[in-house]
């Protein structure tokens, strides 16, 4: 895991840049395939970029906790980036998601997909380039996802 810091970052498939107002953790898996399409009319590296953004700045305006992004581009057809957040408690889960799909739909990202929204232990908001899961913290803790999308490469049953 990478601690970043309070600066810009360039986004690795295009000219995009990455601002990060407060120290995030961020976690990337290893992937040399390209993304899967973009559901997005832009080029897919820059609306996934801009995405990214946006959903890191509503996490940080709602005060979401321990948020870990995921590069996920060429491991998975889902979509380029996971983002694994914590919320204090099933209020704070379901005010993080709707400040986010509110966020998203302002800045014609499209509707996006929610599910768990009614029970706040779990939230999943699927926006196509960006899957974000919302957990209280003892949820979180059991289904622990983040290690499952962090594990080494597997290739020719040798570790890289």
């Amino acid at each position: 895991m990478v601690t970043a810091h309070y600066s810009l970052e360039s986004c690795g498939a295009c000219s995009v840049q990455l601002e990060r107002k407060n120290p995030l953790t961020t976690v990337h898996a290893k992937g040399n395939a390209k993304s899967g399409f973009s559901q997005s009319s832009e080029c897919g590296g820059d609306a996934a970029a801009r995405a990214l953004q946006l959903v890191l700045r509503s996490l940080e305006d709602s005060k979401a906790e321990d948020i870990i992004t995921i590069d996920i581009a060429g491991k998975s057809a889902l979509g380029d980036y996971m983002i694994v957040v914590s919320g204090r408690s099933n209020r704070h889960v379901m005010a993080i998601a709707d400040h986010l799909v509110t966020d998203m739909k302002e800045e014609g990202l499209g509707n996006a997909r929610v599910e768990g929204l009614e029970g706040g232990d779990w939230v999943l908001i699927d926006g196509g380039d960006i899957i974000v899961h919302v957990f209280r913290p003892e949820i979180r803790e059991f289904y622990n996802i983040e290690k499952m999308w962090s594990a080494p490469d597997m290739e020719d049953g040798t570790i890289h």
